[in-house]
This record gives structure tokens, C-alpha cells and sequence, in this order.
């Protein structure tokens, strides 16, 4: 592939919700700018997006894949992303890199949840958009009506330029509102021109209209000729809607079908027309040798920077670091400083990437989108630099996992290779997680949600040929006294030769702090209890606290008081006098009330307004108890709840279910609280079924 200057390329990102078409839509443009001779279908399993086994037999986009595009002396960098939202931290990824989003919606399902959330991420990074209506060619799919919907909720941003002229319930061609002019298709991807159509006539002028008047908008001139009834030039409206797009005040909507590959083309001349290139768009780092902000700017004068927005781990191609290019002029002899690791790396080779397929390029100027190979110091948000100028930039910012389960590898000696395929799929993933709870001996994998984590699962079965099963995780009960208890425990054995022989009088009461297992002390007098069996005894204690008596829990908050006892000048060892401390402890708080407590989390929930109650019902029935609520923008409200973390489980699917995927949450560890009897009740008999 040639060699792109900066003002030439377009980066690209397509949204919206799952099965909206965004993958077949990569294989028309594909298709119509000549890159390929064919297109594949989602169906037939061989589309140059989704190529990764797993995506192949669900039928739905799992990562985001680069494809660029050549059309009109440009280059379009085709970030395509998943539409389910279990697969968010790819989509973050894209958007990170994109200068720009086309919003893909299906023309038969219309504005769904995705294309909402679609639009929140262009907002949130400041990207100017365009809507891109899909699957025209169905019987039941309404132009008009995807329109009207955008346009109720998004107001007078809402622009369409291009109409379809339907006969029969099929697309035959379209009136371009730009030009006024109508075409009909003739083949896949061509076109001739035709009359307009009386029926398209009442829409045209409503069309029109609006587009007009936010071209009058633009400048006092193009205002006063708008009212004297003087008709723009395509050229006009063209160069105010460039402006209007890149500054957001306008959001042009096309519409074609993937699957005749028509309207594509418009579409790619759009993006390349009122798109920016990357120079037009900032990019802000920070210095670390100048100590001051870096203005890269995609300015391919600068000093060589880059910044690793995407990692592919593939076990057949290897691993691959996609990079934008933030400053200068990225070539192959390079040698670049990673600032964020202080490592200097060594492209050898760069890349462009279609699909999992890599084209050697010979630089990279800045603004553009490529892939470096095996790169062994660098993930995901890393900067790439050079010595003299090290520049970081700030890492993007990705959702949080806080859906988990406990895994569990089923063949004995696997446990290395789960944990090295893991690593591969961490490096790939950034919302994927795993953490290791020594305390309830169990390991958890954290995703997006329960379909992301079953994704991770066939991954590591079909990519690494390594299996684990998922299972209901223990949650991290504490155990903890509410009386205080005196014990004399003796232990005493004889066996030939020397005895056993430890004897201690201890007192257990609450600490008051339930952040340390225990409180140890000794008021020992007249050496009944030698000094040099302390430690022994404390060993006892810090060995008992990490299983408790009542359910094998932890136990905290306990103050543990040595203030008597007696020992065999003989028999008496430290292992004695440990035995009889861990004796004296399970007896000990077993006589001074045991509780259990139950960790509690705080949750904020965050849903638009109309889901508020079903919201603090559903938190009721999982023992939640409601803080608070905050109105924020967009119709929406932060719900604040303390929750047992028992009531987290499972949450992600609940609420998403009851807001029909609107709602999200996020949750943190608060403190320990006692549990009600039926649940401690329900632990001991789990506990006492186990044993």
C-alpha cells in the first residue's frame, strides 16, 4: 500500500448497535473501492472483519479490526467495532484512535440502545459523526421513520442529504438533497441518472429545508441570500457542511444496503469530503524530558511519537501493536523509546492491517493508523517515542470489569498454560481481569458481563487448547465475636520419651477493629508461661484467625489475652504450646457469641429516569438500601445503594434486562456489616454440608 501524507487520511470509526450492519458494511466498501473482488457474508463466515474462530461461529463482531480503504486519493482507516456491549473496551479502543464516527443503523430496527450509547462516545471524545442507514433493500425498513426517531431525540443536528426512492418495497435508487438530483441503480455499485419521483417530492422539501437553513446558518452572507430566496451552489452547501460536521452542528444521514452494495459509495465520498484529517483534529502529551505539554497535533514535523491504542495476540501471526501515529514520520530502522516502560523497541518492519491479514508499508506519517510487530516491552496505551523527546501520552480511558466468576482448570498440571493463555488474552483485552482470592482459595475472572467471560472461556478452549469451567465465586464472609469468653485448655500427650505438654488460660474479647484479625496480649506474672513460648502462642492465633470455627471464614475484631497457664520443664515445646492456643481459640470464640459479617459494596447505578423504580425495587429485594438520588444530563439518575456484595452477583444481566441495556453500575468494597440470621444460618449449614 502507497504511502499517505497526513492531510490524505481519514480515521474512521463505525458504531451502533449489534446486527446494525457494521461488518457487512466494511465488506461493500471494500468491495465498491476495488480492495476486494467479492463480498463475504456474516452467514457464509468469511467477511475480512470477523475473522477470529470465535466471532465466526456467534456471528457478531467480538474485537475491532482495521481495514483502510482507498477511495479519491484518501485513505480511510475503517476502525470496525462490536455492537454488543459485553465487548465495550474495543469499541473505547477505536473511538480512542478515530477522528471521526459513521453511526450505523439498521433501517428496520431503527434508533435501538447501541445507537444511543454510539452517540454518548462520539460526545464524550468530541467526534464528529454521521448516521449511516442500513439494510434499505428490506420490505419493512423506513428511512423516514429512523429520521423522525433521530430527530425527536437529537433535534435539528439531524440532517439526511440523501433520500431512497423505493418501488415495491425495494430500493431502486435515491435523490442526492445536496444536489437535488436523483439516480437509479442500474447494477451492484452503479448508478445512472433519473427524474425525481413525485412521491419523494413532500420529504425532498422537508430535507431540503433543513439542510438549507443550517447552511444559511454558517455566515451572515450565506444568511441575508438564504432569505432573499437566492439557491446555494453545491459547492456552498458542500463547504458549510464541511464545517458544520467537523464542529458537530450538523450530523449528515446517508443510507444505502451492505448487501447491493449501493449508497456505499456516497458514503465513502462523504467521509473523505466532510470528515477531518487527522491534522485538523488535537493531540496533546506531556514532555518528560522539557518537563512541559507536548502539542503533537499529527504535525509530521515533529518529533517522532505514537501511542499504542490496540494490542492483537493471535497464536498463528503473533502479536501485533497498532499504533496512531501522534507526531513525525514513523519508519521501519526506527528506533523508539517506550516512555511509559523505558525501553527502546525496534520496529524492524510497519504495517498496515486488513483484518488478520498485515501489508508492509515503508513509513507512517503522522495521523495515520498502522501495526507493529512483536514488540516485547509494550500494551496497550503505551507511548512510543524517542529518547530526546520522551513524550507520553495519557492513557484512554476504559469501562471497568466488575462482572466475575470463579474459574476452575479442569485437567490437573494445566494451571501454568491457563495462566500464560490468560496473560495473552489480558494483553489483548484490557477489560479482562483476573485476580487471585488467596483467602477463599479461589481465582476470578473478571469481564464486561456473563457473556464477554463465556467468550474467554472458548477462547482459551479453541486458541490455547486449555479448559476451565466457570462457577458461582465464595463470597468473602468474615466471622467475628460480639461477648467476651475465658478458656483453659490444656494439651497434653504422652507417647514414650518426651511428652507434649502445653497449658494456657486465655481471654477473647471484641477488638473494635475489624480491619485486623487480631489483638494479641500477655499479662502473664510469676513465669507460669515461660516468655519463650509467646511467639508459639501468637503463631497459634495468627494460624486459627484464617478459618473460623462458626463457617471456616476469617475471623476479625478479636483481642486474644494470655494471662495464665503452666509447662513441663520437659515435655513443654513451642508446637505444645501452639496446639493448645489454636485449641483454646476454636473453643474460645465459640463461647463469645460468633457472628458472621457479610461484606457490603457501594453501588451507583446510573439509568435514565422512566427505570428509577423498577431500579430501587429490584435493589430492595437484594437487601439494598437506597442513599440517594442525582439527576445528571441526558435524563438520567445516579442511584446510591449499600448492597451485600451477595446482592452484586449476577447484576450486569439483571440490569440490563430491566433497562433494556440503558443502565450501568459500578460498585467498590465499603465495610463489614453483621449478617442477618437467615443468611449466617444458610453459610453454616453450606459449611457443615462441605465438611
Amino acid at each position: 500500500m502507497k504511502v499517505y501524507r497526513t492531510d490524505e487520511i481519514r480515521n474512521v470509526v463505525l458504531l451502533g448497535h449489534g446486527g446494525s450492519g457494521k461488518t457487512s458494511l466494511v465488506e461493500a466498501m471494500a468491495f465498491v473501492s476495488g480492495m476486494t473482488n467479492r463480498m463475504g457474508k456474516i452467514s457464509d463466515h468469511n467477511t475480512l472483519s470477523d475473522f477470529d474462530k470465535e466471532e465466526q461461529k456467534r456471528e457478531f463482531s467480538i474485537h475491532t479490526t482495521l481495514y483502510p480503504i482507498e477511495w479519491e486519493k484518501a485513505k480511510i482507516n475503517v476502525l470496525d467495532t462490536p455492537g454488543y456491549f459485553d465487548f465495550v473496551g474495543e469499541v473505547e479502543e477505536a473511538v480512542s484512535a478515530a477522528d471521526a464516527a459513521v453511526i450505523v443503523v439498521s433501517g428496520k430496527a431503527g434508533v435501538e440502545v447501541g445507537t444511543e450509547k454510539a452517540w454518548e462516545l462520539c460526545d464524550k471524545y468530541n467526534l464528529p459523526r454521521m448516521v449511516y442507514v442500513t439494510e434499505m433493500d428490506m420490505d419493512d425498513a423506513s428511512f423516514r421513520n429512523v429520521v423522525e426517531e433521530l430527530t425527536a431525540r437529537y433535534g435539528k443536528v439531524i440532517a439526511p442529504h440523501f433520500q431512497p426512492i423505493r418501488e415495491n418495497e425495494q430500493l431502486v435508487g435515491y435523490v442526492n438533497v445536496i444536489k437535488n438530483a436523483a439516480r437509479r441503480y442500474t447494477g451492484i455499485g452503479q448508478r445512472e441518472e433519473c427524474e425525481i419521483p413525485d412521491y419523494c417530492l413532500p420529504n425532498l422539501k422537508i430535507y431540503r429545508d433543513t439542510l438549507l437553513e443550517t447552511v444559511a446558518e454558517t455566515s451572515e452572507d450565506l444568511m441575508e441570500r438564504y432569505f432573499a430566496g437566492e439557491e446555494f451552489s453545491v459547492e456552498e452547501i458542500r463547504s458549510a457542511l464541511r464545517v458544520n460536521v467537523m464542529d458537530g452542528s450538523i450530523v449528515p444521514v446517508g443510507m444505502g444496503s451492505n448487501t447491493m452494495a449501493q449508497g456505499v459509495a456516497n458514503l465513502l465520498s462523504d467521509i473523505v469530503r466532510f470528515f477531518p484529517s487527522p491534522d485538523k483534529r488535537e493531540c496533546v502529551g506531556f514532555n518528560r524530558t522539557t518537563k512541559a505539554i507536548y502539542e503533537a497535533n499529527y504535525d509530521f514535523a515533529k518529533a517522532k511519537t505514537a501511542y499504542v491504542f490496540k494490542t492483537m495476540v493471535d497464536p498463528f501471526i503473533g502479536k501485533y501493536s497498532f499504533v496512531k501515529v501522534c507526531s513525525g514520520v514513523l519508519k521501519g530502522e526506527d528506533v523508539l523509546y517506550n516512555t511509559s516502560t523505558d525501553a527502546e523497541e525496534k520496529p524492524g518492519k510497519l504495517y498496515t492491517m486488513q483484518g488478520n491479514k498485515p501489508v508492509e508499508v515503508q513509513e507512517l506519517h503522522a495521523g495515520d493508523i498502522g501495526a507493529i510487530a512483536k514488540l516485547s516491552a509494550t500494551r496497550t496505551g503505551d507511548t512510543l517515542a524517542t529518547k530526546n523527546t520522551q513524550v507520553v501520552y495519557p492513557k484512554t480511558d476504559h469501562s471497568v470489569p466488575y462482572t466475575y466468576m470463579k474459574y476452575v482448570v479442569k485437567s490437573k498440571g494445566d494451571e501454568d498454560k491457563v495462566s500464560q493463555a490468560l496473560a495473552k488474552i489480558m494483553a489483548e483485552d484490557v477489560t479482562v481481569k483476573v485476580v487471585n482470592d488467596s483467602e477463599n482459595h479461589q481465582t476470578l475472572l473478571y469481564g464486561m458481563g456473563e457473556q464477554h467471560l463465556e467468550v474467554i472461556v472458548s477462547e482459551l478452549a479453541n486458541r490455547y487448547k486449555v479448559e476451565v469451567t466457570l462457577e458461582t465465586p465464595k463470597v468473602a464472609f468474615r466471622e467475628t465475636i460480639r461477648r467476651t469468653s475465658d478458656i483453659d485448655t490444656k494439651y497434653k500427650k504422652q507417647s514414650g520419651g518426651h511428652g507434649q505438654y502445653g497449658h494456657v488460660k486465655m481471654k477473647f474479647e471484641p477488638s473494635g477493629d475489624l480491619e485486623t484479625p487480631y489483638i494479641f496480649e500477655e499479662t502473664v506474672v510469676g513465669g507460669a508461661v515461660p516468655k519463650n513460648y509467646f511467639p508459639a502462642v501468637e503463631k497459634g492465633l495468627q494460624e486459627s484467625v484464617g478459618k473460623g470455627p462458626l463457617a471456616g471464614y476469617p475471623v476479625v475484631g478479636v483481642k486474644a489475652t494470655l494471662y495464665d497457664g503452666s509447662y513441663h520443664p520437659v515435655d513443654s515445646s513451642e508446637m505444645a504450646f501452639k496446639t493448645a492456643t489454636m485449641q483454646a481459640f476454636k473453643k474460645g470464640i465459640m463461647e463469645a457469641s460468633p457472628v458472621l459479617l457479610e461484606p457490603i459494596a457501594t453501588l451507583k447505578v446510573t439509568v435514565p429516569d422512566e427505570y428509577t423504580g423498577d431500579v430501587m425495587g429490584d435493589l430492595n429485594k437484594r437487601r439494598g438500601r437506597v442513599l440517594g438520588m442525582t439527576p445528571v444530563q441526558g435524563g438520567k439518575q445516579i442511584i446510591e445503594a449499600d448492597i451485600p456484595m451477595t446482592g452484586v452477583f449476577g447484576y450486569c444481566t439483571v440490569l440490563r434486562s430491566m433497562t433494556g441495556g440503558r443502565g450501568t453500575y459500578e460498585y467498590e468494597f465499603a465495610r463489614y456489616e453483621q449478617a442477618p440470621s437467615d443468611v449466617q444460618e444458610k453459610e453454616i449449614a453450606k459449611r457443615a454440608a462441605e465438611e
